[in-house]
């Protein structure tokens, strides 16, 4: 039995290490941002008002914006606060 665990946890350390050294590049800062934006969008239109799902709205029209064009002004203030670039908005 203690064989095991030590087993599942050597094959379990290599993934946690490989996790633990991502950087948060300017890509993955925007796709979170967009992701808890249209979320909390999404909580606020049900608990308060249906009108936050204009918010919802911008954020994916900008979305699709960016995808088209490769503006984002969210990537332009993060390389402005000196964030490393990822392969999508450079």
């Amino acid at each position: 039995m203690t064989f095991i665990a030590i087993q599942n946890r050597e094959m379990t350390l290599p993934v946690f290490n490989k996790l633990a050294g991502k950087i948060m590049n300017i890509d993955r800062l925007v796709f979170a941002f967009a992701g808890s934006f249209i979320l909390i969008s999404l909580v606020l239109s049900q608990l308060h008002s249906v009108h936050w799902l204009w918010f919802t709205a911008f954020v994916g029209a900008n979305m699709l914006q960016a995808a088209f064009t490769g503006f984002c002004p969210l990537a332009k203030m993060l390389a402005a606060m000196g964030k490393q670039s990822g392969c999508a908005f450079k």
